[in-house]
């Protein structure tokens, strides 16, 4: 297993390039030549998701700076989630032969046509942050990233601890805004939420309603509103991440409700705003998603390259804060 806390320190040349993927927001980013050695850095072509949330901001700031770090020329796209919009960027990636290819995927499903064009002109292929579903897992070779289902099942066992502190006993109507449709966090993280409600707490705990909010603050406010106009009574709301449950907080408070109190909130992440949230009491114990991805990243690209053996999956470090924490924990985040 990676360290997030391990960095690479060595740096190889840099030779500029430039691409362009259709209907992707693309930028390449380079650096000088190391050491005056005249080698040819490594090419990387980097597609994310998107720029949805804060969450997505931070790791896509941890994967520019750990490139440049490493001496990487980066080809970077913005797929503005859309997942033809990843495509057409790793096909841009595949024409302009780079050494490597790594993308987030929007969603789960959809993906080994292209896969198998990278491995017919041998560019290998790494994950970040989400899984895909393949006939051929051989098409990529790791994912870095997190266990979304543990995640899930830790926001559940944490709600736990929530309720309690709440002095909350009996039935509990729980509402759940989700992720993006089709997308890995979206669906592992109600899995597991699932997984331990369903085992634990079948006799008081109930998902009285659930849609998704495509992981947006814009998404979460607009849900939430509509959540509290069939459910006025919900006790507890879980977010598949802080961007969402920042913005049922405003559609809370524009009912009424005072969020953290009158509706307990649990969510994922812990990005810099929910910290915010939880330690004016708003939202009362998030679960951590770490984003900063982009050193681990760039040790698996290196050892890909040369040919050395990676791990199948290489996961982050992560844990769970609650209120309590929080004005603690928010000097020390950096996302």
């Amino acid at each position: 297993m990676f360290s997030r806390r391990n960095f690479l320190t060595a740096a190889v040349g840099v030779a500029a390039a430039t691409g362009l993927a259709a209907c992707a927001k693309e930028d390449d980013s380079a650096s000088d030549t190391a050491g005056g050695s005249g080698s040819k850095a490594l090419v990387l072509g980097f597609s994310q998701v998107g720029s949805e949330s804060g969450w997505r901001s931070a790791n896509t700031d941890s994967v520019k700076e750990a490139a440049k770090t490493a001496g990487y020329t980066l080809k970077f796209s913005d797929a503005q989630q859309k997942q033809e919009n990843q495509i057409s960027a790793i096909r841009s990636y595949i024409t302009q032969g780079v050494d490597v290819i790594a993308f987030s995927p929007v969603v789960v499903t959809g993906w080994d046509a292209v896969l198998k064009e990278a491995k017919a002109k041998k560019i290998p292929v790494v994950l970040t942050d989400r899984s895909v579903e393949t006939s051929d897992e051989s098409l990529y070779v790791t994912l870095v990233g997190s266990d979304f289902t543990d995640e899930g099942r830790r926001a559940a066992k944490i709600l736990e601890k929530v309720l309690a502190k709440a002095g909350k006993t009996g039935a509990v109507k729980i509402a759940q805004l989700e992720g993006t449709t089709g997308a890995a966090p979206a669906i592992e993280r109600a899995k597991g939420f699932k997984e331990v409600m369903d085992a634990d707490h079948a006799d008081d705990w109930k998902i009285v309603v659930s849609q998704t909010g495509d992981f947006t603050r814009a998404g979460g406010k607009q849900v939430m509103a509509a959540f509290l106009q069939s459910n006025p009574d919900i006790d507890v709301l879980f977010a598949h991440n802080d961007d969402m449950g920042i913005g049922a907080i405003q559609a809370i408070e524009a009912a009424g409700k005072k969020p953290g109190k009158d509706i307990l909130i649990v969510t994922v992440d812990g990005v810099k705003d929910g910290f915010i949230a939880m330690s004016e009491g708003k939202i009362n114990a998030i679960v951590e998603c770490n984003p900063l991805l982009g050193p681990q990243l760039m040790e698996v690209v290196q050892k890909v390259k040369n040919g050395e053996t990676v791990e199948r999956w290489i996961k982050t470090e992560e844990g769970d804060f609650m209120q309590d924490q929080a004005a603690a924990a928010l000097p020390t985040r950096k996302y």
